[in-house]
This record gives structure tokens, C-alpha cells and sequence, in this order.
């Protein structure tokens, strides 16, 4: 009898351990496909995001580019002016999938990519973790995309109404890649030498493109303006906007779009996305009121062409803080933004005498110079700990949070941009000058650009009449 419950109990002890053994690996296998289930939940939110993010940075190419730079121009040439944003995203978005991708996000120098994803080589349905690990790296490269085709579109503005379409494109193809692909990977690239997120240099915050975007396609919109000259008659001639309608819609798709732009840059659905996009929509409000404050008081009266232009600025001011700065700081750099941009616009401009036509260089230029700036300035560790020691504690980021040294940082970035766009716009010019000739026919230039250049008219009053 003892022996009959000696080995019952022991059979009783292994069925129980076999048990144990069975519930664990059930256990095992259930957290595995738990956390399956979160990274995947993850994946397609993440995902889902960046492309809606995607689709509101185009959006603020054609048609809110189009339309605010379509209506600050005279009625003859308010389709040239609006196919210049269209033509970008036919042009660079070839000229990204062929190299475009590859030398600003590729592995290559400290200066420029390589030719590793050329035709899009390697981009696909899987993350590169080095940019972006919970979004495919085709998601990732059709967001950049937008960026790369808004930024030769912003140029736009300093040579709209005097600048063949054949040179427009022909520079614009050239600049995307000798310009603005170098400042690209630089600051964004895999081993850049701006890159403060992946080891680089001279560790430069730029968020959403203060330095990539906004600087190189102002200071190359001033050097295209001066060395185009002025358009004719100016500015003996008043040339006022023949549409401010078109420029306030065109304002207000800019506006809701930059949310993509910024709050998109986080690359994630996570809270760094919820802070940009905060950031951002003080950002603009502040700079809008800073500028009708400013215009209010000079004239007398705040306008709506100031009002939208003072909103564009804090947009393009708050650009690269977005991701690094809180609320009340946001609204520090957009006011700033509003009041310096209303400056360069009103006073600078006049006092050198440059036809930069639709303002490109006094909103983008020094909008984005001021706004790289303040960035070093206001950036904290709370919104974005970007930089971590050794041991992975947090340091500090801006100025007041204590590294005052990240001032000298954006500096050498915002040298480095001016210094390229200068340079390299300069070239390009000069080049396409003598292949297709710039400036069109001082005939062509009076009859219009939309028949000159298009053989067809923005409006037929006519038909309207009858």
C-alpha cells in the first residue's frame, strides 16, 4: 500500500510539473504574441500618421503655395506663378526616386550622401531604425519627398513675374540636388555633420526644417532676385497683388498643412507629435498678431496681406524649434517672428532696393535665421532630451536650459546654410544663364508670363462679360 502511494505520488509530481511546464511556455507565448500585437498596433498607427502627414506637406505646396504666391502677383502672370509650385512636385519628385533620396538620406561623407538607394535601391516595407523604426522605409522616404519639393517652390517667390519657365525648371532640378541635398543630409543624414541626433559634428538643432528649408530657399530666393534684377518698371509702378482672396486661402492651407510639416517631423503618433503641433499653432498665431501690431502702428491699420503674412512667418520661425520648445516659448519666437519679418519686409527691403517679389527672402530668410537662433536659446530637455549622457540621464539642450553653448552650434548651421545657398545658387545661376538664358524678353515680361510662357490667361475677362 505504501508503495502503490509512493508512486502515485510521484506520478502526481510529474504530471503537475508537465502542467507547470505546459502553462508556462502558454504564458511565454501568449506575452510574445501580446507584444506582437502592440509593435504591429504600433506600426500602423505610426504609419498611418506619417502618410496623412505626407499628403498635408503636399498639400501646402499645390495648392497653398500655388494660391498665396498665385495672388500676390499681377493677373498676367497668375498661372506661371502657380505652375512653378506644380511643376516641383512632377520634377523633384522624379529626380528624388533617381538620386534625390539617396544623396540626402543615403550613407555617405559628412557633407553628402551616397548612391547606395539610388533608384530607390533598399526602400521598402521594413523600418531603417537609424531614421525611423516604427514606420516602413518608403513611408519615411514619401514624407521627405514633400519637403524636398516645397523647398525649390518657396524659391519662387523672389524671381515670379520676370524668370522663363525653361530656367525655372532647369535651375530648380539642379538646386535640389547641389543645394539643397548636401544641407539635407548634413543635418538630417545618417553621420551628418549637423546631425544632432545621429553623432554629428556640430550638433544643430533643426526640427522641421529651419536650416534645410527655410534658410537655403530664402538666401538663394535673395541671390536669385538680385542677380535677375528688377522686374520692369519697378518701383516706379505700384504692382500690388491681383488677388488677396487667393493669397488668404492659400495662407490657410499653409497654415493647417504645416502641422504635417512640424508635428509630422516626430516620425511617430507618440507626444513629441503632440507638442510640435502645439508648438506650431502658437507659433503662427503669436507672429500674426506681432506683425498687424507692427503694421497697425506704422499705417494706422492692420491689413489681411499682413495678417497671413505674419502668420507664414511664425510658421516658418517655429520650424526648427517645434520638437524642443514648450508653449510659452513658442509663442516668444513667433511674436519675435512677426516683428522681425514685418522689418525686413517694410524697412530692409526698401533700403537696399532688391525686387524680391513676393518676399520670400524676408519671410523664409529671415524668418528661418531668427527661428534656428532662438531655437538654441529656448530648446529644453522636458519637451525633447535629445542629448544624454553616458549613463542615458537627460542634458540639458538650449540656453536657458543650461548649455549655452548650443547657441554657437546653431550659428555654425545657420553659417553653413547662408554660406551654400549663396555660393551654390550663385553657380547654378550662372550655369543655366548661359545654357538657356534666365529672364524672359522685356516684350514677353509686359504682355505676361501666363502668354508668353504658357499661351493661355489665369482669366478671360471676355467670356466673364458676356
Amino acid at each position: 500500500m505504501v508503495l502503490l502511494l509512493l508512486v502515485a505520488g510521484c506520478f502526481g509530481t510529474s504530471l503537475h510539473a508537465q502542467a507547470t511546464a505546459t502553462t508556462d511556455a502558454q504564458v511565454q507565448q501568449h506575452l510574445q504574441q501580446l507584444d506582437l500585437a502592440v509593435q504591429n498596433a504600433q506600426l500602423s498607427a505610426d504609419n498611418g500618421w506619417m502618410l496623412v502627414c505626407a499628403a498635408l506637406v503636399l498639400m501646402m505646396t499645390i495648392p497653398g503655395l500655388a494660391l498665396f504666391y498665385g495672388g500676390l502677383v499681377r493677373k498676367k502672370n497668375v498661372l506661371s506663378t502657380m505652375m512653378h509650385s506644380f511643376a516641383m512636385a512632377g520634377i523633384i519628385s522624379v529626380v528624388w526616386a533617381f538620386v534625390g533620396f539617396s544623396l540626402c538620406f543615403g550613407s555617405g561623407t559628412r557633407l553628402i550622401g551616397g548612391f547606395h538607394h539610388l533608384f530607390l535601391h533598399g526602400v521598402g516595407s521594413l523600418p531603417d531604425p537609424a531614421y525611423a523604426a516604427t514606420i516602413p522605409f518608403a513611408t519615411f522616404m514619401i514624407y521627405q519627398l514633400m519637403f524636398a519639393i516645397i523647398t525649390p517652390a518657396l524659391i519662387s517667390g523672389a524671381f515670379a513675374e520676370r524668370m522663363k519657365f525653361s530656367a525655372m525648371a532647369l535651375f530648380t532640378l539642379l538646386w535640389s540636388l547641389f543645394v539643397y541635398a548636401p544641407m539635407a543630409h548634413m543635418v538630417w543624414g545618417k553621420d551628418g555633420l549637423l546631425n544632432a541626433a545621429l553623432s554629428g559634428g556640430v550638433p544643430t538643432l533643426d526640427f522641421a526644417g529651419g536650416t534645410v528649408v527655410h534658410i537655403t530657399s530664402g538666401v538663394s530666393a535673395l541671390v536669385c532676385a538680385l542677380y535677375l534684377g528688377k522686374r520692369l518698371h519697378y518701383p516706379k509702378e505700384p504692382m500690388p497683388p491681383h488677388s488677396v482672396v487667393l493669397s488668404f486661402i492659400g495662407a490657410g492651407l499653409l497654415w493647417v498643412g504645416w502641422f504635417g510639416f512640424n508635428a509630422g517631423s516626430a516620425l511617430s503618433a507618440g507626444t513629441l507629435a503632440t507638442s510640435a503641433f502645439v508648438a506650431t499653432h502658437f507659433g503662427a498665431a503669436a507672429a500674426a498678431i506681432g506683425w498687424c501690431l507692427a503694421e497697425w502702428i506704422r499705417n494706422g491699420k492692420p491689413s489681411a496681406l499682413g495678417a497671413i503674412s505674419g502668420a507664414v512667418a511664425g510658421l516658418v520661425a517655429i520650424t526648427p524649434a517645434a520638437g524642443f520648445v514648450g508653449p510659452m516659448s513658442a509663442l516668444a519666437i513667433g511674436f519675435l517672428a512677426g516683428l522681425f519679418c514685418y522689418f525686413m519686409v517694410a524697412k530692409v527691403k526698401l533700403w537696399f532696393g532688391y525686387d524680391d517679389s513676393l518676399d520670400a527672402f524676408g519671410v523664409h530668410g529671415a524668418g528661418g535665421t531668427l527661428g534656428a537662433i532662438l531655437t538654441g536659446v529656448f530648446a529644453s530637455r522636458a519637451i525633447n532630451p535629445i542629448f544624454k549622457d553616458a549613463h542615458g540621464n537627460p542634458l540639458p539642450v538650449g540656453w536657458l536650459d543650461g548649455n549655452w553653448m548650443q547657441v554657437p552650434h546653431q550659428l555654425v548651421g545657420v553659417a553653413i546654410a547662408w554660406v551654400l545657398s549663396i555660393v551654390g545658387t550663385l553657380v547654378l545661376l550662372k550655369i543655366v544663364d548661359m545654357l538657356v538664358g534666365l529672364r524672359v524678353d522685356p516684350s514677353d515680361e509686359h504682355e505676361g508670363l501666363d502668354l508668353s510662357q504658357h499661351g493661355e490667361e489665369g482669366y478671360d475677362w471676355e467670356i466673364a462679360a458676356s
